[in-house]
């Protein structure tokens, strides 16, 4: 559980204690597409700077709720970090660039009342009805040992909440204390929005950014991997609760790295999502 980083029920100042939440962000009733980051988007480094998860995942909450059109699914999403993002109110807006009869690009910004902190762009697609007949060669297939072969982990974080409190995961190989690729099953333990129920698309955001940190292959103490964007490409929607990251990391000598994870969920492969990493000696 957390603490909601915004008004108390009495009306109280940002940043006092209020109610408990249970979701990563609260809609602020007073002002539309904004919302109070709970201290459940704490990332595992810093007391006041968000993981990228939850906001990523936000985006995607209002990129989904921008003119939303009728057999239409987001294809691909790709964030932008554009520096810390603090445990502050935040504001979405979204509008669409580019508006066509079978593809459309949507643009989404994320700001605190001191400017953007990210921002994103999502190609949304038209589906095919009816469906193609295609060859079954052309399908994904395979899958992954599921969570249940695994028992739960607790990411190594100096925060007592945060985001490693708000999710779950389970390590089908390697773990946070074995370096190297890894799969593993993450799941939400609340919703991204308070009131609503996460969609697949807010689920899988919410999962793809942690790629670089299950598949860690520095010692965390001695370098610093920090992703500078998350692009998620999603060749059908994910079902269920868990989504699955076989990924790995590839750090080099001249501090720029690459972590890529292919995605999953019970029933098979759905696409794959990318970090571009800054790497460097931890000061």
């Amino acid at each position: 559980m957390a603490v909601a980083t915004g008004p108390t029920a009495g009306g109280g100042p940002l940043g006092t204690v209020g109610a408990v939440a249970d979701a990563f962000y609260e809609p602020d009733p007073a002002t539309p597409n904004r919302f109070f980051s709970t201290e459940l988007t704490r990332g595992p480094w810093s007391p006041d700077a968000q993981h990228a998860g939850p906001p990523s995942a936000l985006l995607g909450h209002a990129i989904e709720r921008c003119a939303p059109r009728p057999g239409f699914q987001v294809g691909r999403v790709a964030v932008e970090i554009l520096g810390p993002v603090p445990l502050e109110p935040l504001t979405v807006r979204t509008r669409v660039v580019r508006s066509g009869r079978s593809v459309e690009l949507i643009e989404a910004t994320l700001s605190t009342d001191r400017g953007p902190v990210m921002q994103a762009n999502a190609w949304r697609l038209k589906l095919a009805d009816p469906p193609l007949d295609l060859p079954l060669e052309f399908t994904p297939s395979g899958t992954r040992p599921f969570p249940e072969s695994a028992g739960p982990q607790q990411f190594p974080s100096n925060q007592s909440i945060g985001f490693h409190t708000g999710i779950e995961y389970r390590f089908a190989t390697s773990s946070f204390t074995e370096p190297g690729p890894a799969v593993c099953w993450i799941r939400l333990k609340y919703p991204i929005v308070a009131g609503t129920t996460p969609s697949p698309l807010e689920r899988t955001l919410a999962a793809a950014d942690s790629g670089n940190g299950v598949s860690a292959v520095l010692d965390w103490s001695k370098f610093l991997f920090i992703n500078t964007d998350l692009t998620v490409t999603l060749h059908r929607q994910p079902v269920g609760e868990w989504i699955c990251l076989d990924a790995v990391t590839h750090p080099q000598p001249h501090g720029i790295g690459l972590a890529e994870s292919a995605l999953f969920d019970r029933t098979g492969p759905l696409g794959r999502s990318t970090q571009t990493l800054l790497v460097a000696p931890r000061p």
